[in-house]
Protein backbone atom coordinates (compact mmCIF):
# COMPACT_ATOMS: atom_id res chain seq x y z
CA UNK A 1 0.00 0.00 0.00
CA UNK A 2 0.97 3.08 -1.04
CA UNK A 3 1.69 5.79 1.26
CA UNK A 4 -0.89 8.32 -0.38
CA UNK A 5 -3.82 5.46 -0.13
CA UNK A 6 -2.74 5.21 3.86
CA UNK A 7 -3.00 8.67 4.28
CA UNK A 8 -6.43 8.73 2.63
CA UNK A 9 -7.51 5.87 4.49
CA UNK A 10 -6.20 7.61 8.02
CA UNK A 11 -8.09 10.78 7.10
CA UNK A 12 -11.21 9.68 6.05
CA UNK A 13 -11.59 7.29 9.37
CA UNK A 14 -10.80 10.65 11.30
CA UNK A 15 -13.78 12.33 9.45
CA UNK A 16 -15.40 9.31 10.35
CA UNK A 17 -15.07 9.06 14.11
CA UNK A 18 -15.63 13.10 13.68
CA UNK A 19 -19.29 12.35 12.48
CA UNK A 20 -19.94 9.68 15.12
CA UNK A 21 -18.77 12.04 17.81
CA UNK A 22 -21.09 14.43 15.97
CA UNK A 23 -24.17 12.12 16.07
CA UNK A 24 -23.64 10.91 19.15
CA UNK A 25 -23.52 14.36 20.85
CA UNK A 26 -27.24 15.06 18.74
CA UNK A 27 -28.74 12.14 20.04
CA UNK A 28 -27.69 12.72 23.75
CA UNK A 29 -28.81 16.57 23.46
CA UNK A 30 -32.47 14.90 21.83
CA UNK A 31 -32.65 12.92 25.26
CA UNK A 32 -31.68 15.45 27.56
CA UNK A 33 -34.49 18.01 25.71
CA UNK A 34 -37.11 15.37 25.72
CA UNK A 35 -36.46 14.66 29.48
CA UNK A 36 -36.01 18.43 29.97
CA UNK A 37 -39.72 18.96 27.93
CA UNK A 38 -41.76 18.56 30.47
CA UNK A 39 -40.47 20.73 33.51
CA UNK A 40 -39.71 23.43 30.78
CA UNK A 41 -42.93 23.31 29.37
CA UNK A 42 -44.64 23.06 32.98
CA UNK A 43 -43.09 26.28 34.16
CA UNK A 44 -43.61 28.07 30.70
CA UNK A 45 -47.59 27.54 31.53
CA UNK A 46 -46.91 28.46 35.11
CA UNK A 47 -45.46 31.68 34.04
CA UNK A 48 -47.86 32.35 31.40
CA UNK A 49 -51.15 31.23 32.35
CA UNK A 50 -51.22 29.01 29.08
CA UNK A 51 -53.62 26.68 28.61
CA UNK A 52 -55.32 27.71 32.21
CA UNK A 53 -52.73 27.21 34.18
CA UNK A 54 -53.30 29.03 37.86
CA UNK A 55 -51.18 30.47 39.82
CA UNK A 56 -50.50 29.61 43.86
CA UNK A 57 -50.40 32.19 46.44
CA UNK A 58 -49.76 32.67 50.12
CA UNK A 59 -52.15 35.03 50.64
CA UNK A 60 -54.69 36.91 48.81
CA UNK A 61 -54.10 40.96 48.43
CA UNK A 62 -55.00 43.30 50.35
CA UNK A 63 -57.59 45.16 48.78
CA UNK A 64 -60.72 44.42 46.35
CA UNK A 65 -61.06 46.01 43.59
CA UNK A 66 -64.35 47.44 41.96
CA UNK A 67 -64.83 44.67 39.25
CA UNK A 68 -66.91 41.86 39.60
CA UNK A 69 -66.34 38.47 38.33
CA UNK A 70 -68.77 35.19 38.07
CA UNK A 71 -66.71 31.68 39.28
CA UNK A 72 -67.86 28.94 37.44
CA UNK A 73 -66.96 25.60 38.71
CA UNK A 74 -66.52 22.32 36.76
CA UNK A 75 -66.68 19.08 37.55
CA UNK A 76 -65.12 15.68 35.44
CA UNK A 77 -63.95 12.45 36.60
CA UNK A 78 -61.78 10.01 34.39
CA UNK A 79 -63.57 6.71 33.34
CA UNK A 80 -61.10 4.24 35.44
CA UNK A 81 -61.88 6.14 38.80
CA UNK A 82 -65.40 4.74 40.49
CA UNK A 83 -66.18 8.29 42.15
CA UNK A 84 -68.96 10.50 42.02
CA UNK A 85 -67.34 14.02 41.77
CA UNK A 86 -68.95 17.44 41.96
CA UNK A 87 -69.05 21.30 42.78
CA UNK A 88 -71.36 21.91 45.91
CA UNK A 89 -72.08 25.18 44.28
CA UNK A 90 -72.02 25.31 40.37
CA UNK A 91 -70.53 29.29 40.78
CA UNK A 92 -69.58 32.24 43.05
CA UNK A 93 -70.24 36.16 42.68
CA UNK A 94 -66.77 38.07 43.94
CA UNK A 95 -64.97 41.01 43.59
CA UNK A 96 -61.51 40.97 41.76
CA UNK A 97 -58.84 40.71 44.84
CA UNK A 98 -61.38 39.10 47.31
CA UNK A 99 -60.73 35.92 48.47
CA UNK A 100 -63.10 32.93 47.50
CA UNK A 101 -63.87 29.54 49.19
CA UNK A 102 -65.64 26.75 47.08
CA UNK A 103 -66.30 22.92 47.96
CA UNK A 104 -66.12 20.04 45.85
CA UNK A 105 -67.83 16.87 46.78
CA UNK A 106 -66.02 13.71 46.26
CA UNK A 107 -67.75 9.98 47.22
CA UNK A 108 -66.20 6.60 46.56
CA UNK A 109 -68.98 4.72 44.77
CA UNK A 110 -66.51 1.08 44.87
CA UNK A 111 -65.97 -1.26 47.65
CA UNK A 112 -62.50 -0.73 47.86
CA UNK A 113 -59.96 2.34 49.25
CA UNK A 114 -59.32 4.33 46.00
CA UNK A 115 -56.76 7.60 45.37
CA UNK A 116 -57.70 10.05 42.93
CA UNK A 117 -55.58 13.29 41.85
CA UNK A 118 -57.19 16.39 40.51
CA UNK A 119 -55.53 18.36 37.20
CA UNK A 120 -57.14 21.75 36.95
CA UNK A 121 -57.38 24.00 34.15
CA UNK A 122 -59.37 27.63 33.77
CA UNK A 123 -61.47 29.13 31.35
CA UNK A 124 -60.43 31.74 29.21
CA UNK A 125 -56.88 30.79 29.29
CA UNK A 126 -56.26 33.73 29.15
CA UNK A 127 -57.25 34.53 32.57
CA UNK A 128 -55.41 31.48 33.65
CA UNK A 129 -52.78 33.97 34.41
CA UNK A 130 -54.51 36.07 37.20
CA UNK A 131 -56.26 32.73 38.91
CA UNK A 132 -54.64 32.26 42.01
CA UNK A 133 -55.45 29.13 44.45
CA UNK A 134 -53.67 29.89 48.16
CA UNK A 135 -55.24 26.36 49.21
CA UNK A 136 -56.45 23.17 47.22
CA UNK A 137 -57.07 19.77 47.33
CA UNK A 138 -55.91 19.33 44.02
CA UNK A 139 -52.23 20.03 45.46
CA UNK A 140 -52.55 16.28 47.10
CA UNK A 141 -53.95 13.27 46.67
CA UNK A 142 -57.17 12.66 47.75
CA UNK A 143 -57.88 8.74 49.21
CA UNK A 144 -61.51 7.96 49.75
CA UNK A 145 -62.10 4.65 51.89
CA UNK A 146 -64.95 2.44 50.15
CA UNK A 147 -68.67 4.43 50.28
CA UNK A 148 -66.99 7.87 51.98
CA UNK A 149 -68.06 11.13 51.20
CA UNK A 150 -65.65 14.35 51.24
CA UNK A 151 -65.85 18.02 51.03
CA UNK A 152 -62.83 19.60 49.48
CA UNK A 153 -61.66 23.32 49.47
CA UNK A 154 -60.44 25.47 47.38
CA UNK A 155 -59.60 29.01 48.13
CA UNK A 156 -58.84 31.27 45.62
CA UNK A 157 -58.85 34.84 43.84
CA UNK A 158 -58.22 36.75 40.73
CA UNK A 159 -55.53 39.08 40.97
CA UNK A 160 -56.31 42.67 40.64
CA UNK A 161 -53.54 42.75 38.00
CA UNK A 162 -56.33 41.84 35.66
CA UNK A 163 -57.81 44.91 35.38
CA UNK A 164 -54.72 46.10 33.55
CA UNK A 165 -54.51 43.71 30.71
CA UNK A 166 -57.37 45.03 28.28
CA UNK A 167 -57.43 42.03 26.11
CA UNK A 168 -59.04 40.65 29.20
CA UNK A 169 -61.54 43.59 29.89
CA UNK A 170 -64.99 41.70 28.52
CA UNK A 171 -63.92 38.95 30.72
CA UNK A 172 -66.58 38.34 33.64
CA UNK A 173 -66.92 34.43 33.75
CA UNK A 174 -63.98 32.43 34.94
CA UNK A 175 -64.83 28.80 34.51
CA UNK A 176 -61.96 26.88 36.91
CA UNK A 177 -62.63 22.93 36.01
CA UNK A 178 -61.36 20.03 37.61
CA UNK A 179 -61.06 16.35 36.51
CA UNK A 180 -59.54 13.74 38.92
CA UNK A 181 -58.03 10.61 37.76
CA UNK A 182 -57.16 7.29 39.38
CA UNK A 183 -53.77 6.91 41.31
CA UNK A 184 -52.38 3.54 40.57
CA UNK A 185 -50.42 3.16 43.61
CA UNK A 186 -52.98 2.91 45.93
CA UNK A 187 -51.20 0.54 48.25
CA UNK A 188 -48.82 2.50 49.75
CA UNK A 189 -51.39 5.88 49.53
CA UNK A 190 -54.19 4.02 51.76
CA UNK A 191 -51.95 2.77 54.50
Amino acid sequence: MSLATADTIETQQRQHRKVALLLSALVVGMVGMAYAAVPLYDLFCRVTGYGGTTNTADVAPVAAIDRTMTIRFDSNINRGLAWEFKPVELSQEIKVGESGLAFYQARNLSDETLVGTATYNVTPQSAGYYFNKIDCFCFTEQVLRPGETVDMPVTYFVDPEIEDDKNLDHVTTITLSYTFYPKRDVASAAN
